[in-house]
């Protein structure tokens, strides 16, 4: 049976094993996680004059994952195209591609937003129907136009419009403005389809395209 005098020093022990306990912590025996990265999104194609919302989701060493909210420092590579503000919310201002940065402590992350115009009514390529290409390194290039409600004049959105090839294996796409397509096969008569959209109020398609190799 203990005396209450032992009972008061073992009371008075473990009181002092917690708070060395507790100092120990205080000082650093307890490491918070550390910010290894952050991703942001989302990657996205909006209009001009439309908004969307970018999310900071901060990666820690420990495997946890935090939204990102107060303290992030939002930045955009070309305001004229696309703006941020302090919340993360991106503006459409003109045609073009931004990246926007979301910056927390030492560590950044990137997307990628596009700007497209809005009320496009139509699309062509120039040129457009059937094109004829000269096998092995033969080349054509490609120019899409788009008809926009309130301007007088075809817009070429050949660099922000989407280009499908039906064949990768006979012939190569190079993206740019204007795209250019190239033939890999040395057999005249092999075709592909080049196909055109352009995602706008709707996502607008041009005329199929039909690409032949000759001799």
């Amino acid at each position: 049976m203990l005396s209450s005098k032992k009972k008061l020093q073992l009371a008075a022990a473990f009181a002092t094993l917690v708070l060395f306990a507790t100092g120990m912590a205080c000082n650093g025996f307890f490491v918070d996680p550390v910010l290894t990265s952050i991703t942001v999104g989302p990657t996205a194609t909006i209009n001009q004059g439309a908004t969307v919302q970018e999310s900071a989701i901060g990666s820690y060493n420990d495997g946890s994952t935090k939204a990102l909210g107060s303290g992030v420092q939002w930045s955009s590579s070309a305001s004229t195209t696309a703006s941020v503000n302090s919340s993360g919310l991106v503006t459409g201002n003109s045609v073009g591609t931004a990246t926007i940065t979301a910056g927390f402590q030492a560590t950044s992350g990137t997307s990628s937003i596009t700007v497209a115009l809005g009320n496009v009514t139509a699309l062509k390529t120039q040129p457009s129907g059937n094109v004829s290409i000269k096998v092995s390194g033969g080349s054509q290039t490609f120019f899409a136009y788009a008809t926009v409600t309130g301007e007088s004049s075809p817009v070429d959105v050949s660099s922000t419009a989407t280009w499908t090839l039906s064949d990768t294996t006979d012939f190569s796409i190079s993206q740019g403005d204007p795209v250019t397509i190239t033939t890999i096969t040395a057999s005249p008569g092999v075709q592909t389809t080049l196909s055109v959209s352009y995602p706008s109020t709707t996502t607008v398609t041009a005329p199929l395209v039909t690409i032949t190799t000759i001799q």
